[in-house]
């Protein structure tokens, strides 16, 4: 349930803050860091590793979004 509200968060901010780019990327964080949370709860509940690792990826590549995009945004207001 938890899962589904965070993702839901992230849906509404990322449709409702157009304009500002950080709270964008924030919105994507949420969504991207409830469903790792979903893959962990279901992985222990299934007694599987295999999510824990795929939760591992998940983290790894919100944190490369993270980056991308703020190097982005920091490229774009120094080049204005």
């Amino acid at each position: 349930m938890l899962p589904i509200f965070l993702f839901l968060i992230g849906i509404l901010g990322f449709i409702l803050n157009r304009k500002n780019i950080i709270l964008l990327i924030i919105s994507i964080e949420i969504m991207l860091l409830a469903i790792t949370l979903l893959i962990l709860i279901s992985s222990y509940g299934f007694d599987d590793n295999t999510g824990q690792t795929f939760g591992i990826y998940v983290i790894a590549l919100a944190g490369a979004e993270s980056v991308i995009g703020l190097s982005i945004l920091v490229a774009y207001y120094r080049f204005n």
